[in-house]
């Protein structure tokens, strides 16, 4: 367990929410009690539908909570792995439907992204996790008036020779640029000043941004809290794939 204190950040935000996220290997649950986050982070490919309830009770059971006692619940809706995104939705909707609360969908890469916002001084953050099939999940994103991650564009799908800066310069973050470090590279210039694969999405960034949303009143019904997978066509045909290994 790691306590992390943003109140520095937004300490006018008083409120309790619970916060998943399984969209990549790592599996993280975290609960945002007025600007103080206490979370549950394990990197366990395929082993999140065992391990996410479990640390959920943990966290709800030290702060002597129950879930009728939350103010909302945020999730990490995607884009990421199409299992590991529907694993968490579908603890969000038990949770959100049997307590009756409302819910902040939060993007896996704006949570990467206020991830690397609160530990650099970067400003932009070109933000790429390997989505398989020759493409990456990307995304650019910029520190607000107010510290957090703000979408410039629009979230894509695509390959990594494909990506676009928008004319900024900044720094690189997410699985996509181990996998694609130098198509990324060549395709960007001095567009990216550095980079570093390591970061993946936390629960306690979710939180933090799910915090936020209640408070922007971007908070919405649980029915209408849907998971992201920008990509269309999730599994390819096996001829598709056989087509991607010869090229």
């Amino acid at each position: 367990m790691r306590l992390w204190k943003y109140s520095k950040i937004y300490n006018s935000v008083k409120m309790k929410i619970l916060a998943v996220d399984t969209a990549t290997e790592a599996c993280s649950a975290a609960l945002y009690i007025d600007g103080e986050i206490q979370e549950r982070f394990e990197i366990a490919p395929r082993e999140h539908a065992k391990l996410l309830l479990p640390m959920i009770d943990s966290l709800m059971a030290e702060a002597e909570l129950k879930p009728q006692q939350l103010d909302a619940i945020a999730f990490g809706c995607g884009p990421g792995s199409f299992t590991g995104v529907r694993i968490a939705t579908g603890v969000m909707q038990g949770i959100a439907y049997g307590a009756d609360l409302p819910v902040v969908p939060v993007s896996t890469l704006a949570a990467i992204s206020q991830a690397c916002l609160q530990k650099t001084t970067y400003d932009t953050i070109f933000t790429a996790v390997d989505a398989r099939m020759n493409e990456i999940y990307w995304a650019v994103y910029q520190r607000d008036a107010e510290g957090f991650a703000q979408l410039i564009g629009v979230e894509k799908v695509q390959p990594a020779s494909e990506v676009d800066a928008l004319q900024l310069t900044g720094y690189g973050i997410g699985s996509g640029w181990q996998v694609y470090e130098q198509v990324l590279t060549q395709q960007l210039g001095a567009q990216v000043l550095s980079f570093d694969a390591a970061y993946l999405p936390r629960s306690a960034q979710v939180a933090l941004l799910g915090a936020v949303g209640v408070q922007r009143q971007q908070a919405v019904p649980v029915e209408q809290a849907m998971p992201v997978y920008l990509r269309d066509k999730v599994a390819k045909t096996t001829a598709e794939r056989e087509a991607l290994r010869n090229n």
